[in-house]
């Protein structure tokens, strides 16, 4: 039986401030019901909840279930697939009685409530859903949106809009996408990956197939050879031909820090278009952020007035600011198609001598940092061979996210597989990423772009930098530019 949310009634999140909950918190928070959950971090997220109005407790054990409950309240309890049932919070609230669902359950329940496009794929579902939220809100549209990235314009990842529309990213990684049924499913490619969850390719296609079955409508990338041989959709998207789809655009000039296309609906030409992202991965999903938007009945001038203005939600090729004259910029890339695309795009800057960057970048430093033993034994070989388009190398500690070691599976098992080509960059390994920050003062230079790559928490290095100098460059030729 779908949920249905009782006006005035208490929701308790249990791990608040990642980043798919606290966009739930948000909207219903917003909407005006008693929010409060629970995340022993300190974060910006946090902070901004509790501005909202969402009652933050710091312990995820029977304290906090013990003081909701003396408060007199009755919550439902919404939980992720990262909370184990071994978790004390999750089992106190259990002994009560409480309704206990999953984030899925009640994001289900919001879609259900009005029209939604709802984004899935391997790679681009946050990119994707943030451009399409983006052109919405510049096209006057007011959507309700529910991202797994912080929104540029709104500077927060969940809005409760005014609009006809909810715009939601439908993560496949444990297979609840299932559970939604938006009027526009948007699907970006498939590929392997989450192989903790789905044993092959055929189990992810089954999953994402059953997700397309529930949907009014389906648009899908005809460039994805996956998808063309798997899928069933109304719309298809391309960034490699017009003919045979309803939406195209094809790149006219592509730069280290713009792309012009020619956008195409059925065959024909509409107009051309200046997107201020670079690279074909940021391209397709631009184009299908413009294509739902005009599935929905957007003017395409209205949308194209806005594509000038579009910028990547956060962590995605990311300007953390210049340090000691090096560019530091954070990417969430941890897939080897996410890391060959994002190093491609770099590697597009320095070689053209054009970026979004404060200054021109003369090498590229690949930071990376392998997530999940499964993921990176896997998928140990395409991760190196992605790797080694950079000039330099190195690695961080592989960042578990709660599995167990699996034997020869390790950031040092990554770097012998980079050196096993005869030609390749050279490669350093940290044991912390205190050591990681110790290796950045070493081996790069001036001039360097500093990419920190993974889903982990590679992302602190550049706090790290902040306490660290050089001999040669003891002070940096840039000002710091804002994160």
């Amino acid at each position: 039986m779908p949920l249905e949310l009782q006006p005035g009634q208490p929701v308790h999140f249990i791990g608040v401030a990642g980043i798919g909950m606290s966009a739930l918190a948000l909207i219903l928070a917003d909407r005006g019901y008693p929010v409060s959950g629970s995340d022993p971090r300190e974060s910006p997220m946090r902070s901004h909840l509790e501005t909202v109005g969402v009652r933050v407790f710091s312990r995820q054990d029977e304290s906090t279930v013990a003081q909701l409950d003396s408060s007199g309240l009755n919550p439902l309890v919404v939980c992720s697939t990262a909370i184990p049932e071994s978790n004390p919070e999750l089992k106190a609230a259990r002994t009560r009685g409480w309704p206990v669902l999953h984030r899925s359950d009640l994001l289900a329940a919001l879609i259900d409530q009005q029209p939604a496009i709802a984004v899935a794929g391997s790679h681009g579902k946050t990119t994707t859903s943030t451009l399409i939220t983006e052109l919405l809100l510049a096209a006057g549209e007011d959507p309700t949106a529910v991202i797994g990235g912080v929104v540029p314009s709104l500077g927060r990842n969940g809005r409760c809009g005014q609009g006809r529309l909810l715009v939601a990213e439908a993560d496949e990684s444990d297979g609840t996408l299932v559970k939604f049924a938006p009027e526009l499913g948007v699907i970006t490619n498939l590929e392997l990956d989450h192989t903790d969850h789905y044993h092959d390719l055929d189990a992810l296609v089954a999953t994402v197939s059953r997700f397309a079955g529930n949907c009014r409508s389906v648009l899908a990338n005809h460039d994805c050879a996956v998808l063309r041989r798997h899928l069933r959709a109304q719309s298809w998207w391309s960034v490699e031909h017009a003919d045979g789809v309803a939406f195209a655009a094809l790149p006219v000039h592509l730069d280290g820090d713009h792309t012009i296309a020619e956008f195409y609906e059925s065959g024909e030409p509409v107009g051309r278009l200046r997107l201020p992202l670079p690279g074909r991965h940021n391209l397709s999903n631009s184009t299908a952020a413009l294509a739902a938007c005009r599935m929905q009945g957007v003017p395409f001038e209205r949308l194209r007035e806005a594509m000038a203005t579009l910028r990547s939600p956060g962590r995605r090729f990311d300007l953390r600011g210049t340090w000691q004259g090096r560019f530091v910029v954070d990417d969430y890339a941890h897939h080897p198609s996410e890391v060959a695309a994002t190093l491609a795009m770099a590697r597009l800057m320095v070689e053209s001598g054009n970026s979004p960057l404060p200054g021109r970048p003369e090498r590229l430093v690949a930071l990376f940092q392998p997530h999940r033993y499964s993921r990176t034994q896997d998928f140990m070989e395409a991760f190196a061979e992605a790797l080694r388009a950079a000039d330099l190398v190195l690695l961080a500690p592989l960042y578990a996210a709660g599995e167990e070691p699996r034997p020869g599976i390790s950031s040092a098992a990554l770097a012998s597989a980079i050196e096993a080509a005869p030609h390749h960059p050279d490669v350093h390994v940290a044991g912390s990423l205190d050591q990681l920050a110790d290796q950045v003062v070493a081996v790069s230079r001036p001039g360097d772009l500093l990419l920190a790559m993974g889903a982990g928490n590679v992302n602190s290095l550049w706090g790290l930098l902040q306490t660290r100098t050089t001999d040669e460059h003891p002070g940096s030729d840039h000002p710091p530019v804002a994160a």
